[in-house]
């Protein structure tokens, strides 16, 4: 039996009743407005949170849903997200063969990660993503959104953006890769000062301005590194949504900011 990494999350973050969990995950899928959708090409990456799928869920959901179309072209994803629970250098690997989620098995792409091994700030390490949720969260709507595909799951501790390019470059390929950033915005925020903050930081990224700091991003490290590669390779931002955990399932007092970003091809 392959080794596998199961889920941590279930029925904290999401449920981890598969019939709830993807009803739940298509309702948010299906509330995106299809007008709002249209593009030429598959999105080659995406920005969107992290937060329980009751808080954040809605707002990821306009991200995933430019996936549909795209179905089956898109084979990998590589989903990169911040280390919360434990240190990392740069950025670990896991060395399982698949994760688990409530919705079935995903393989990882074990050459993809071989050749990860050549990088000097890539270690194998499963110790940081036993219990790490910036990653979790998002394979039940991968999975939703397009069944079968390869994972290349990767967690960021203290990597300056030309490493995390580096890595991106590596495993860029063509349209059957897709590349997933996970990352909240501003934390526990009053609501009008979140929303100030976080439209401030959404101009940046839109701007392609990667120096970023956690306290806008807590996945600034690895927007910092994505906006990088984005740049190089001339694909264009385009906002799809902007909320705070106050307009979904928080008081105003705390909040936490989340944004869905897609980054596509520019015309040529």
């Amino acid at each position: 039996m392959p080794a596998v990494r199961p889920a941590a999350v279930a029925g904290i973050f999401y449920p981890d009743d598969a019939l709830q969990l993807r009803r739940e995950v298509g309702d948010c899928l299906d509330a995106v407005a299809t007008t709002a959708l249209g593009a030429a090409s598959p999105p080659k990456l995406l920005i969107v949170p992290h937060a329980g799928h009751v808080y954040s869920g809605a707002v990821a959901a306009h991200a995933y849903a430019l996936l549909a179309p795209w179905r089956a072209r898109t084979s990998r994803v590589v989903l990169l997200g911040p280390a919360h629970r434990f240190a990392v250098r740069a950025l670990a690997a896991p060395s399982v063969q698949a994760f688990d989620t409530p919705l079935g098995r995903i393989a990882l792409d074990e050459a993809a990660l071989v050749a990860l091994d050549t990088l000097p700030q890539v270690v194998r390490d499963d110790r940081p993503h036993a219990f790490e949720h910036s990653l979790e969260v998002q394979l039940p709507f991968l999975q939703s959104v397009l069944g079968s595909f390869a994972l290349v799951p990767l967690l960021v501790g203290d990597a300056s953006p030309s490493e995390v390019a580096q890595v991106l470059e590596l495993l860029w390929g063509g349209d059957e890769t897709l590349v997933v950033v996970s990352s909240d915005l501003s934390h526990y925020l009053p609501y009008a000062q979140a929303q100030a903050r976080d439209r401030a930081t959404v101009q940046r990224i839109l701007a392609f301005d990667g120096a970023l700091v956690p306290e806008e991003a807590c996945g600034a490290l690895v927007i910092n590194g994505a906006l990088h590669a984005a740049r190089r390779h001339r694909l264009q931002p385009r906002l799809l949504d902007l909320r705070n955990s106050g307009d979904t399932a928080g008081d105003h007092r705390r909040v936490v900011g989340y944004a869905a970003i897609a980054f596509e091809a520019g015309a040529s």
